[in-house]
């Protein structure tokens, strides 16, 4: 029987068509609740047929014990920065993702992290918790600019949103779309410096490479506006910790929310935790039902089409789908 590794929880967790399909394949299938770093994946690699995996610390040791029976992985959501890419391709491996599923629900909780730090929701629910009618005064997004880092899918709709605000809009984006720029109001920054030095939100919708990580510096945050927000559902690794804690100390950067940290589940020392003006939720902004159908089912068509040899909805890599077994 084909065995599989299941790790995603929100694919698990949730109900839908997608547990219909995978029960009807007749797989074996392993659930565990990642994401798994490498030791763990180390200790359950060798003996799958495929990886349904979230973000899951898939190393090239780990693909290399996997072999020779492993044939597929299929990734639940887009981001394949913790999957050894080439370690993959070089050993044949084909790497599927689910790409246009998730930007609604992602915007939209970016839009909630953006809101919560501008009006102060979370310390003013936690003051009426306690007893307390203490009224902070807060800020409106309107007139505001955002500065959107990547306008792709996600990117895209958090511009459609912000002009329902009454945002000024500014993007950077290597691979620049003028006709959708253009039909919604996006001026294009012809640096990140320049859309870092415009925006009063900057909102970080780039994949993790060697050149984004740690984008958001002590260089990058000095020649932000004082006091302005920085909001992260990308990945945490985006940002370096230490420097946005201290310009969330010194007043320089007013809030900083994010759906991402570098470490998850964060350890209870973790320094972000107890940061000044910092929102953090825990890696849940495409976790709503729809969204989690969406790229669930994705997901799942991907793995059964390339278990059967037939080429999937969308593929990371360029290798052939191996025939089956």
């Amino acid at each position: 029987m084909t065995r599989v590794l299941v790790t995603t929880t929100s694919l698990q967790d949730t109900p839908g068509l997608h547990h219909d399909k995978l029960a009807a394949a007749g797989l074996e299938l392993v659930r565990e609740r990642g994401p798994l770093p490498e030791a763990k994946m180390l200790e359950l690699a060798g003996s799958f047929d495929a990886f349904l995996c979230g973000d899951d610390a898939i190393t090239r040791a780990v693909i290399e014990k996997s072999l020779p029976r492993l044939r597929v992985i299929a990734k639940y959501g887009i981001g394949v920065d913790k999957i050894d890419v080439a370690a993959a391709t070089a050993h044949g491996i084909p790497i599927t993702y689910t790409p246009g599923v998730n930007h609604t629900t992602v915007a939209e909780h970016c839009f909630g992290l953006m809101l919560c730090l501008s009006k102060h929701f979370v310390e003013e629910i936690n003051y009426t918790r306690a007893g307390q009618w203490k009224r902070l005064t807060g800020n409106e997004l309107y007139g505001k600019t955002l500065g959107i880092v990547g306008l792709g899918r996600i990117g895209k709709e958090m511009a459609i949103r912000a002009r329902a605000f009454g945002m000024a809009c500014i993007g950077y984006d290597i691979h620049w779309d003028a006709e959708f720029a253009k039909a919604n109001e996006v001026s294009r920054a012809a640096h990140l410096d320049d859309l870092l030095k415009a925006a009063d939100v900057v909102s970080l919708h780039t994949f993790l490479t060697a050149e984004t990580q740690e984008m958001i510096n002590p260089r990058s945050l000095a020649i932000m506006k004082k006091g302005a927000l920085l909001i992260n559902c990308g990945r945490g690794e985006l940002v370096a910790n230490a420097a946005i804690i201290a310009a969330l100390e010194s007043g320089q950067l007013g809030g900083y929310g994010t759906d991402v940290l570098d470490v998850e589940p964060p350890p209870a020392d973790h320094p972000m935790l107890k940061a000044k003006n910092c929102i953090i939720t825990p890696h849940v902004a495409s976790r709503t039902y729809e969204s989690v159908q969406r790229q669930a089912g994705m997901a799942v068509d991907n793995l059964l089409l390339a278990l059967r040899g037939e080429k999937p909805l969308a593929q990371v890599n360029k290798v052939p789908i191996p025939a089956p077994r």
